[in-house]
């Protein structure tokens, strides 16, 4: 498996980046084409194309903030998902940023959420957050109540979430 951090929006994995992110992830819980192609410009930010036997399965968006890493997005594509994949990119993300926070939906939103978080938690994610507020992404779209998971104990959740706001959201 390999993870092939992506530079710019021109880069040709993008255009199916994109369209999985769009139909994969809620309205409410995604950016618009125009933010998306700024994170390109974030010194804070990486996207990679995840790859296995040279074809892309999959994409991270990580932000590299003071003391963690937030996962904002995580995606293994459709035709590629029950094969342990995910296992092995967050195996790559625990081998190559210790202190990793990332959201999810609550597990009592539906059968996948409760999927979700038991992956999570059998790869070394604990819930330090139930009542976290993910901010609105933008005119239009509404602020979600999800929860917020992390690999190590944080001394501080709401100096995490402070700078997950003052960053990611702004």
């Amino acid at each position: 498996m390999e993870f092939l951090q992506v530079t710019s929006a021109d880069d040709y994995r993008i255009k199916k980046i994109f369209d999985a992110y769009s139909s994969t992830f809620p309205e409410d819980e995604r950016r618009e084409w125009f933010q998306f192609v700024r994170l390109f410009a974030h010194p804070k930010v990486k996207v990679f194309s995840v790859l296995d036997e040279s074809e892309n399965i999959g994409y991270l968006i990580i932000w590299e903030l003071s003391q963690f890493t937030f996962v904002e997005h995580f995606e293994v594509f459709d035709e590629f998902r029950n094969r342990k994949m995910g296992s092995h990119i967050t195996g790559f993300l625990l081998k190559n940023y210790p202190r990793i926070i990332l959201e999810i939906e609550p597990e009592s939103l539906n059968e996948n959420a409760g999927r979700r978080f038991s992956f999570y938690q059998r790869n070394g994610f604990s819930l330090i957050d139930e009542m976290y507020i993910q901010p609105s992404y933008g005119e239009g779209k509404k602020s979600i109540q999800l929860w917020l998971l992390a690999n190590y104990k944080p001394e501080n959740t709401q100096q995490i979430k402070d700078e997950i706001y003052d960053v990611v959201y702004h």
